[in-house]
């Protein structure tokens, strides 16, 4: 554990002017506060903060956010208060301390829930100050080299799931390879022990029996730069050992058929030195072609600048070499916090946009399932590159479709996109994108986003767009049923009423606006007869026994929709309980609802699909069948005699043929499911006065 003095010299050392006294206050304050409480290892507890504090030196960060590593967990796990931070250090230390402590852990959540208000807050938190996000992450860092003194392995794993769902892949985000690899490496110590003792004692025989290749090839590629002018480091190491697996499970493949094991590492003095080191290995080895990338001329959303490409060695053995400059490097392995240290307080570019992303992604979750969903999706995948026709740069998630991409542009224009050109050819909404393709998005006011989208954007934004759309939507399709309802309900009143009447209503119903009114009427929350009374107190008094009152009508029950949502039975194939179903939902014409199997269906039809199912109510459907009759007299009346004997009613018949032998019907029935339906086609069949009976 660092000194009170070792603290204080390391951040003098880089920040001469730092205030010392308030640096020293700070640490005793932190060791007071924590007192004599203790961490899972035995330590004194004060020894975390304290070593949070130094990851925080070793960024070369300002004093400010040295003295919140120092204080981080003193509000939340002592009886210290915001208001005495703020006292003793200040109203900027007081804001950062708050940010962090907003990030602790909600113990009375479920774990998905639990985790995902940790990132609701902690992207709040961020947006705000960066330097939230820097203390949180070498908190959590220092916490996972301490993990293995916690005795519950549920609790282990737990904290090593969030680290590798969340923290790592926000490292990454923020372009700090350091903390992601070693989160990343412990995290995959507690959840994979087998694959990681076996990765890491593989590596350790070829460390062991290779007789310093590693070193023979670096040395090698510094030659063949040094013949060509070049003045280089050249560093070589395995790779990470949680990269090695997941490459293994990427490709279904064995540790023995992974070839580009070796990666090394190239340090220039510019970027120029860069292209001409560049050229100088592919000259010399050959390269594999497809495995190169330049992340220089277009940098990763995290300010990553590099070359990367694989080259064949001798003996056929494959060799992964990024190139950068010094100063690319410093920035890459730190990223945001290089940046905050070395250039002014400034953010990288593209960092602006991905916060605003994630903060919207916050805003539009229903839950805190969605939430996490849409997070990961938005911090957790590969990216590639795509532009819009005047040259704008958007990266994506590998995946990703037109609709991501509108989606990163702007909410309305994924709103209103109706279609796409991916280079200049009309092409589906649902088509992947490549790199390097230029996409234009075909818009139209009138359009709306469909549900059906889901199914194939992959992006977080886009989904928490589409979902909040259809939301709004349904509610509003929702609230138009409510209207009609409560023009019904306002007509049997004694009274007219105003308009005043109707705000005093929706104050003594505890709701806020008309609207809500509306939908709580459309979705059944709130009976007619307590609408009436706080429309008009004392008006129901007439109805004195409750079979008095007017039964409001009852809709089949369908599950899938929302509560209220208007729907039909599709006059194609009059479905009936027991079919499966499927919903199709059109602008302006609620939902219809088809058989699986109907016709409609498989000629296609510009509409969302939405996954039906029926609900317990199982009566008032109405099947359609066809019979062919012969052609004399009685045969009608036996099968209308089928039709009651089996207690099913027509409720419409049509002669659609007749000839000299048979005449052909087409009925519609009450029935109560398909069951049903079943046992009267059946019994039409049996009957000498049907020739043909089927269900339409």
């Amino acid at each position: 554990m660092l000194r009170q003095y070792e603290l204080v010299e390391r951040v003098l050392a880089y920040d001469p002017e730092a205030d010392e006294a308030m640096l020293n206050r700070a640490y005793v304050y932190t060791v007071q506060k924590h007192g004599t409480q203790k961490r899972a290892s035995g330590d004194p507890y004060f020894s975390h903060p304290v070593e949070v504090a130094g990851l925080m030196t070793e960024l070369r960060l300002d004093q400010q956010t040295i003295i919140t590593a120092l204080l981080h967990d003193t509000v939340e796990d002592t009886l210290a208060t915001i208001e005495d931070i703020e006292k003793n250090f200040g109203p900027e230390v007081a804001r950062l301390v708050d940010g962090v402590t907003k990030l602790s852990k909600i113990e009375a959540m479920g774990e998905s829930e639990r985790a995902a208000e940790n990132l609701r807050k902690f992207l709040l938190a961020m947006s705000e100050d960066i330097r939230v996000l820097l203390v949180k992450l070498a908190d959590r860092l220092h916490n996972m080299r301490t993990l293995h003194f916690i005795k519950s392995a549920d609790k282990r794993r737990r904290i090593a799931h969030e680290t590798m769902d969340i923290y790592a892949p926000l490292a990454e985000r923020v372009g700090m390879y350091e903390y992601m690899r070693e989160m990343q490496l412990l995290a995959f110590e507690q959840l994979e022990p087998e694959a990681y003792a076996t990765i890491t004692g593989r590596l350790a025989t070829i460390r062991s029996s290779e007789g310093g290749q590693v070193d023979a090839i670096a040395l090698s590629i510094k030659q063949a730069l040094a013949e060509a002018g070049l003045k280089v480091e050249v560093s070589g190491r395995e790779k990470h050992p949680f990269s090695i697996w997941n490459k293994m499970a990427e490709r279904h493949v064995s540790f023995e058929q992974i070839t580009d094991i070796m990666a090394f590492r190239v340090l220039t003095d510019s970027p120029e030195d860069c292209y001409r080191a560049l050229g100088v290995l592919h000259t010399t080895w050959q390269s594999i072609p497809g495995r190169f990338k330049d992340y220089i001329s277009t940098p990763k959303s995290n300010g990553y600048r590099s070359l990367h490409s694989t080259l064949i060695f001798e003996n056929s053995m494959r060799m992964e070499v990024q190139i950068r400059s010094q100063e690319m490097h410093q920035l890459n392995e730190f990223g945001f916090a290089a940046h905050w240290a070395y250039k002014q307080h400034a953010m990288p570019d593209g960092q602006v946009g991905w916060l605003r992303d994630l903060i919207e992604i916050v805003d539009a979750s229903h839950d805190a399932e969605e939430l996490l969903e849409h997070t990961k999706l938005a911090i957790y995948q590969d990216r590639i590159f795509a532009f819009t026709p005047k040259g704008a740069l958007h990266q994506l998630p590998k995946g990703s479709t037109p609709v991501d991409l509108a989606y990163s542009v702007h909410s309305d224009l994924g709103n209103f996109a109706v279609g796409a050109k991916i280079n200049g050819r009309h092409m589906p909404l649902r088509t992947t994108l490549s790199n390097g393709d230029v996409v234009e998005i075909i818009k139209s006011r009138s359009a709306s986003p469909q549900m059906a989208w889901l199914g194939f954007v992959v992006t977080g934004k886009a989904r928490a767009a589409i979902r909040r759309a259809v939301r709004a939507k349904e509610q509003a399709e929702v609230a138009a049923i409510g209207r009609k309802l409560y023009e019904q309900i306002v007509e049997r009143l004694p009274s007219k009423i105003g308009k005043k009447a109707v705000k005093d209503a929706i104050k003594r119903l505890g709701l806020t606006s008309e609207i809500d009114l509306m939908v709580a009427i459309g979705t059944a929350k709130i009976e007619d007869r307590a609408v009436m009374e706080a429309l008009v107190p004392g008006s129901t008094k007439h109805f004195a026994e409750p079979e008095d009152w007017p039964k409001q009508e009852r809709a089949i029950s369908i599950r899938g929709l929302t509560a209220g949502m208007a729907f039909h039975l599709a006059a194609c194939c009059h479905p009936v309980p027991g079919d499966r179903i499927v919903g199709l939902r059109q602008a302006g014409k609620g939902v219809e609802v088809h058989a699986i199997d109907c016709l409609t269906l498989a000629s296609g039809v510009d509409a969302d699909w939405l996954d039906l199912s029926w609900g317990e109510t199982t009566t008032g459907a109405v099947g359609r069948i066809r019979i062919v009759l012969y052609n004399r007299p009685g045969t009608l009346a036996e099968a209308a005699g089928i039709f009651a004997g089996n207690r099913a009613n027509i409720a419409a018949l049509e002669n659609v043929s007749r000839d000299e032998l048979f005449s052909t019907y087409e009925v519609d029935l009450d029935v109560n499911d398909l069951a049903h339906l079943t046992r009267i086609v059946s019994a039409l069949r049996a009957s000498d006065a049907v020739a043909e009976a089927e269900r339409i």
